[in-house]
């Protein structure tokens, strides 16, 4: 009999739930027609299996390597730097040392050429001068063997006197660069008593004008002339060849 009654009970159990049910999902429905409807969009969940075993693995960090210590190599480089900077120095020096060292030896040798020439010439003019004094000497002892010749061969005065005026002026005749050898003139004087000459012309002559007064600065030069031995021969007007002896 209790059975019984528990069964007859279900049926309205049932059907209260049912309409609950029914109550609910029209609720819902309605609900759900009033919003606008929405695409579902799925999710991507990313996501680790974590085991009751698992180990924990750190994330790999990459290793990167310590900066070398650079001070050591830059403090050589520099070293380097310096030495070869005073190398080009001393190289620098030592060229402009061998250069003056040049340039003395050069200004000596220049110096020794220039003294050896000044004594050159001077030995030269010095030469020329016991030449020309050799030739004067040797000259004029021609003159005077010619006038001891010329006295001893008995010799007139007149002809003694006249070649006594022409070794005077000769040896007060200062050469001409440009006198050539047979010069050659005729040379007037006009002097008074005691030799002293008053007027001198130049005749016939094969020099230039530079000869011819050279010539006469000679004959003004050997005022007074030689008197001569006999005074009766003198004569102020004389004319003479004046021929230099070579």
């Amino acid at each position: 009999m209790f059975v019984i009654q528990n069964r007859e009970n279900l049926l309205p159990i049932a059907l209260a739930v049912l309409l609950h049910v029914v109550l609910f999902g029209s609720l819902v429905a309605v609900f759900d027609f009033g919003r606008e409807s929405q695409l579902a969009i799925p999710l991507a969940i990313k996501g680790t299996l974590v085991t009751e075993n698992a180990v924990f693995i750190p994330p790999k960090v990459e290793d990167t390597p310590p900066k070398p210590d650079t001070r050591e190599q830059e403090r050589l480089d520099q070293l380097r730097e310096e030495a070869a900077e005073q190398r080009r120095i001393d190289a620098k020096v030592e060229r402009e040392r061998v250069a003056a060292v040049e340039e003395r030896r050069e200004r000596e040798r220049i110096e020794a050429d220039r003294q050896r020439d000044i004594e050159i010439e001077r030995q030269r003019l010095e030469n020329e001068r016991l030449r020309k004094e050799a030739e004067s000497a040797a000259r004029q002892q021609e003159l005077d063997n010619e006038a001891e010749r010329i006295a001893a061969a008995g010799a007139n005065a007149k002809a003694a006197y006249m070649f006594a005026i022409q070794q005077n002026i000769e040896r007060n005749w200062v050469r001409p660069a440009n006198a050539e050898v047979g010069l050659e003139c005729v040379v007037n004087v006009r002097q008074s008593p005691g030799g002293v000459v008053a007027d001198v012309s130049i005749g016939r002559c094969n020099g230039d004008e530079t000869i011819k007064r050279s010539i006469v600065a000679a004959v003004y030069r050997a005022s007074p002339l030689p008197e001569p031995r006999d005074p009766s021969v003198f004569d102020r007007s004389l004319t003479l060849i004046f021929k230099p002896t070579e």
